[in-house]
């Protein structure tokens, strides 16, 4: 593995901590090793009481916040969402990573899956991004991850991402290839991230190349991310040939 794969997939990946017991001292820890010397990351990606530490300590670097909402089952209620996307993104947060109400959606309630993608995507400020999770390994069939991928779509989404991380199922490229395809069919300015236990430079070059046969090319951070929170030390301490 070369220093160039480090430094072309290093923009890309949303660096991630959210492990339930995580500490300041942890978030501290993320955000500084998010800048590396061969490059920074694109955004650091935690639970939102520690946007307001992230927004303070990376502030001058460029360095998006992400924070996730509806986090990780999908199962918070519209109102409880909509007030903590408001107060994250006063807190500093640049983009909400929402969980699309999935267990809802399997139950064929789609009307209330897309008002509650609707109302929490005008609580997101026109400057801020809103990447919807579909939870693509609990949604399993090709057909209803499609169907969930245009109805994200449909409701406003910046991105589609593809896991929490915290199921069995996350990232697979077979579902990957499906959201991908339904961004490009929809036509509509909308970008891929590729999340769930994407650890390795191979299985991270894998999804960056599927997502260069999709989206406008040369790839940018405002089309693609890896969410991970293994995958920056691999690409930093992976050996050259």
């Amino acid at each position: 593995m070369t220093d160039h794969l480090a430094e072309r997939l290093i923009p890309y990946i949303d660096y991630t901590n959210l492990d339930e017991q995580a500490t300041t001292t942890d978030i501290e820890t993320l955000c500084r090793q998010a800048t590396t010397p061969k490059g920074n990351v694109a955004a650091v990606c935690v639970f939102p009481r520690y946007v307001a530490q992230c927004h303070t300590l990376l502030s001058h670097t460029g360095i998006l916040i992400a924070t996730v909402v509806n986090f990780p089952q999908g199962t918070d209620t519209l109102d409880r969402s909509c007030h903590l996307i408001e107060k994250v993104l006063l807190a500093g947060a640049n983009e909400i990573d929402l969980v699309m109400p999935y267990s809802l959606f399997l139950a064929g309630k789609i009307k209330t899956v897309e008002d509650y993608l609707v109302t929490c995507e005008k609580h997101v400020h026109p400057q801020a991004r809103l990447k919807i999770i579909l939870e693509t390994g609990e949604l399993k069939t090709p057909l209803l991850i499609q169907t969930a991928s245009q109805l994200a779509i449909q409701c406003g989404a910046d991105f589609l991402k593809t896991s929490t991380g915290k199921v069995p199922i996350g990232a697979t490229l077979e579902a990957a290839s499906i959201l991908l395809h339904t961004i490009q069919a929809s036509g509509a300015p909308v970008g891929f991230k590729a999340s769930g236990g994407i650890r390795t430079p191979t299985q991270a070059h894998q999804y960056f190349h599927l997502a260069s046969q999709y989206l406008p090319t040369p790839l940018t951070a405002k089309q693609f991310r890896l969410g991970a929170s293994q995958l920056l030390r691999a690409l930093l301490t992976a050996n050259s040939p």
